[in-house]
């Protein structure tokens, strides 16, 4: 998280309850405050962090193209009550062209084989055969004189169904989309109530610092003023280490 004053916090988020496809290890802790951080508005600092989040997808070895290995496995359809959907799903799968249907075959008025045109039996067989056809062709045409007649109500009933499930998930996204803002005006709440202490511990940050490289710089002094006493003793011939024992017992005097 980066402050108003330039500084970088890093801030960890609690962590995140483990998924059930994917480790905790593998959780990435997201530490952004975008309602405080307001530095990726400067098209320095922007291309900046366009940078580093370029290198870093360089870097990582997830690609875009296994971005879904995380999530759970798809369920498997087994189409147990509807065999003819499982056949075509399997068909759809292989990539597989549709079956044509051939409709000429269908209606079309089948008659004996030229070797039993005289056969009584066999033309008997296939008028049986024929009636049969011909019936399912008259059912099917009540069917469609039923379907021109009812099927408007029907589709009329189905529309209202629709309607009313639509309405229903408007609703729903609604209140989602409500619970989603009320989330996001806390979370600004928190962050902006929250960046008065930020700034405070980043200013107290940095006093610190300054107060370290402070000391840092006054013991190089000393070390270095040390070592020209030490220098200059060795060059008068004077034995510090014996003095300093001598002064030793009475400082304890």
């Amino acid at each position: 998280m980066a402050t108003n004053n330039g500084d970088v916090l890093m801030l960890e988020a609690a962590p995140e309850a483990a998924r059930p496809w994917a480790s905790a290890a593998n959780a990435e802790v997201i530490d952004a405050l975008p309602y405080i951080d307001d530095d990726y508005g400067n098209p320095l600092i922007k291309s900046e962090v366009d940078r580093l989040v370029e290198e870093e997808m360089r870097r990582s070895s997830k690609k875009p193209a296994d971005f879904l290995k995380d999530l759970p496995p798809l369920p498997k359809f087994d189409f147990e009550n509807c065999p003819v959907l499982g056949k075509e799903y399997e068909r759809v799968r292989a990539g597989k062209p549709p079956v044509r249907i051939d409709f000429e075959s269908r209606y079309k008025l089948e008659l004996p084989p030229a070797n039993k045109s005289n056969d009584a039996a066999a033309w008997k067989q296939y008028l049986q055969k024929n009636q049969r056809s011909l019936q399912q062709k008259l059912i099917e045409l009540e069917n469609l004189e039923l379907m021109s007649k009812l099927g408007p109500e029907l589709w009329r009933q189905n529309n209202h169904r629709l309607e009313v499930f639509l309405t229903r998930m408007q609703r729903l996204a609604q209140e989602q989309n409500k619970e989603i803002e009320k989330v996001n005006r806390e979370r600004k709440y928190h962050q902006q109530t929250t960046s008065y202490e930020l700034n405070a511990l980043s200013q107290e940050w940095r006093q610190l610092c300054v107060k370290n490289m402070e000391i840092q710089s006054a013991c190089a002094m000393l070390e270095t003023q040390m070592d020209s006493f030490k220098k200059e003793a060795a060059e008068r011939g004077w034995n510090l280490e014996e003095k300093l024992e001598n002064v030793e017992p009475l400082q304890m005097q």
